[in-house]
């Protein structure tokens, strides 16, 4: 069995540029070791309806942060330890 690992999805909207979390949609996703960004980023926008969005996304270590083009919201996934 090949290792896997769990990371947090949050979406959520914005106030003012920063996450406001009046309401959020919260997802786990397993995923198996050694995955790039490029496919995590996929996963998680697809687990909340995201996809085919176009954005920004900023990588900050063990967080990865999608932020969409004209669209009041923001999509974080963390890495559960």
């Amino acid at each position: 069995m090949s290792e896997t690992f769990q990371m947090e999805v949050e979406y959520t909207d914005t106030f003012g540029g920063e996450a406001n979390y009046c309401w959020v949609h919260r997802v786990t996703l397993t995923l198996p070791v050694g995955i790039s960004d490029t496919a995590i980023m996929r996963r998680a926008k697809a687990a909340v309806g995201l996809t085919g969005a176009r954005g920004r996304t900023e990588n900050h270590g063990d967080m990865l942060k999608f932020v969409p083009y004209r669209c009041c919201t923001v999509l974080f996934v963390q890495t559960v330890y």
